[in-house]
């Protein structure tokens, strides 16, 4: 998605590896007991693959010339398509439409690793501190259930 939307050649049609890898991850995930993804390891993974693929698609939208306004956009949908296609496919409600503190965690991590970059510091270490700020702050979502207050709506809409 993110690759179409800055003109960047889409790189797992391009790498020879990328979808044998994906297809053999599916695989072994489909044939693996349903008892060792329940609980909350699937939730610590995917927030892990969200705070670093919201760096990832920070910085690949940098380098390709993107604003910082919008490459920090451009690592937000990189890091939450993902978990989306994953509900979707799950048939759950979408983590966007839930509270929880998610695409702020994504937008965390784009936002520290457009700074790290704009103000000249060290391309490891501000990719290194964005990820672990977004990770963190996912992770305290799930550990204490954080959320965002749910929108009521227009004013004296419950009263129709």
């Amino acid at each position: 998605m993110r690759d179409l939307l800055i003109g960047a050649p889409v790189f797992w049609i391009r790498d020879q590896y990328v979808a044998p890898t994906c297809l053999a991850v599916a695989l072994l995930a489909w044939f693996t007991p349903v008892r060792w993804w329940q609980g909350r390891l699937l939730e610590w993974a995917d927030a892990s693959g969200l705070s670093v693929y919201a760096v990832f698609g920070t910085i690949k939208a940098l380098a390709w010339g993107v604003p910082v306004a919008p490459a920090i956009l451009m690592g937000v949908v990189t890091g939450c398509v993902g978990g989306i296609i994953r509900d979707v496919l799950a048939g759950r409600p979408s983590i966007l439409m839930r509270p929880e503190l998610y695409v702020t965690a994504a937008a965390l991590a784009a936002a520290l690793a457009a700074a790290g970059i704009t103000l000249g510091l060290s391309a490891s270490l501000s990719w290194a501190l964005a990820a672990a700020a977004g990770f963190t702050l996912r992770g305290a979502a799930i550990h204490w259930s954080l959320g965002l207050p749910a929108h009521n709506g227009p004013e004296g809409a419950d009263r129709a």
